[in-house]
């Protein structure tokens, strides 16, 4: 579900901006091999000002356009730089992906800060592919 209308959306944060803050932050770059998804989610544990949520790019990097999905029980997009049309093609399939792994997102948003990099690396095995 994209939520409000996407041009009404708020822009997307640029990575490089979430980035800048002194917060200790887990994160990975997962591949359309990982996730059935063309493209790149960027997961991470907390960050930001904001809820649970990952980053979709049509390629990754910094200071890359991209749409943000909720990680929640009715996942939306909740902040978008990308064209409509991206947004449009691509966000339920983000959100499919969302829904399936939404309780072990959650625990990585929150807890994964204090996993070792084996613990990490598992999760990330274990992830649903669409």
């Amino acid at each position: 579900m994209i939520g409000k209308a996407t041009t009404q959306l708020p822009a997307d944060t640029r990575l490089a901006e979430e980035l800048a803050q002194d917060d200790v932050v887990e994160m990975a770059n997962l591949t359309t091999p990982q996730t059935g998804v063309p493209g790149t989610i960027f997961i991470s544990t907390a960050m930001g000002g904001h809820g649970p949520r990952v980053k979709y790019f049509l390629q990754p990097g910094r200071s890359q356009p991209s749409f943000s999905v909720a990680i929640a029980d009715v996942p939306t997009v909740v902040a978008n730089s990308l064209p409509v049309r991206v947004v449009r093609e691509l966000s339920p399939q983000v959100i499919d992906w969302v829904s399936r792994n939404k309780d072990a997102l959650l625990d990585f948003w929150y807890h994964g800060d204090t996993w070792t990099q084996p613990e990490v690396n598992d999760f990330i095995q274990k992830l649903q592919r669409v």
